[in-house]
């Protein structure tokens, strides 16, 4: 390429980006608003802020069919999903996922093994089919709304709809805030010790920030351990989304291939443990991540009325419902054969 071409091409590169802004620029002041007021309010009422995100989204789905708005609420709702998903890979270190030992750590894949495969019965049980129960199974099972976003990324679109979506991240972001308040109570009213409790704390309720507010209320060293259990959980995402994206990938002799974000989710977590990298540029990647996923399901919430997610019916809350219970007392179990 010559000077003078090079020359030209800056212009047109110029003329294009403008055009995607002004193409995009509404729906993504849409969904960006609305990730900011959802963030506002879990900070000062303590209540999930993806949870305020879906709601305040499908206040505004009268919007989703706007051809002003369309295009940039997509644009967040896919490609910005993504792109957060594969930032988490920042979040984890060797340290933190090895600090309980072996046993625990057994404890917490066979947990996650039994919890994926009792959902796909489960949701068979329920007349649902095994990607929806490997779609609430893995947010129940690894970090909740979080996880259920990474899946449905990996999953086939003719298997699980965003209305599926949308209705995992509602019933495992609700079930989990009734977690952490219920949890400690309970565990406490079995005469656990913090040890213990901290690590059912960190094994069974759902999202990262539910682990947190739970575990420390009860002390510091369960809030350690419960943290460090959870980021075990964290750590098998990989792992999951690789073997489901295989999976289903290869069905029907088509080629296998990984999503280029779950590539980019395992380096990003090979580099964070591996290469030295200042305590800044980690946080502005962790809080870069949060952003882009709170705005993604602010977008997701445009995109889905109330008249779809009651489509998905009482069958979808009780496969998300069984799927925590038996969570719950597979750790029981866990907790007194080998911690209490």
């Amino acid at each position: 390429m010559t000077a003078s071409d090079e020359e030209a091409g800056a212009p047109s590169r110029l003329a294009a980006g403008r055009a995607w802004w002004s193409r995009h620029r509404q729906g993504l002041l849409l969904a960006g608003t609305v990730a900011l007021a959802a963030g506002f309010l879990g900070e000062h009422y303590g209540a999930p802020a993806m949870l305020f995100a879906l709601l305040i989204g499908m206040a505004f789905n009268f919007l989703a069919a706007d051809e002003r708005a369309a295009p940039g609420v997509v644009f967040c709702s896919k490609t910005l999903l993504r792109i957060g998903v594969a930032l988490l890979g920042v979040r984890l270190t060797f340290e933190d996922v090895a600090r309980l030992g072996w046993t625990p750590t057994i404890g917490v894949v066979t947990m996650l093994m039994l919890t994926l495969g009792g959902g796909v019965l489960i949701a068979r049980a329920f007349g649902r089919g095994s990607a929806f129960g490997l779609l609430t199974g893995g947010a129940v099972g690894i970090c909740g709304a979080s996880a259920a976003l990474a899946l449905a990324a990996v999953l086939p679109s003719r298997l699980i709809g965003e209305r599926d979506v949308l209705f995992t991240v509602v019933g495992v972001t609700t079930l989990s805030t009734v977690a952490m308040v219920i949890y400690p109570a309970l565990f406490g009213a079995l005469g656990l010790d913090d040890t213990s409790i901290g690590y059912l704390i960190g094994a069974t309720v759902h999202d990262v920030a539910q682990v947190v507010g739970a575990g420390y209320s009860v002390s510091v060293e369960a809030g350690d351990i419960a943290t460090f259990t959870k980021l075990q959980r964290v750590a098998l995402l990989p792992v999951v989304l690789l073997v489901v994206a295989f999976a289903y990938r290869a069905e029907g002799g088509k080629r296998v291939g990984l999503p280029w974000f779950v590539v980019a989710f395992t380096l990003l977590m090979l580099a964070r443990n591996t290469l030295p990298a200042p305590d800044w540029l980690i946080e502005a990647a962790n809080t870069t991540s949060r952003a882009m996923l709170l705005t993604a399901i602010a977008a997701l919430g445009v995109r889905t009325s109330l008249a779809e997610m009651r489509a998905a019916g009482a069958k979808g809350v009780l496969v998300i419902a069984c799927e925590t219970l038996a969570l719950l007392g597979m750790a029981l179990v866990f907790a007194f054969a080998f911690l209490h």
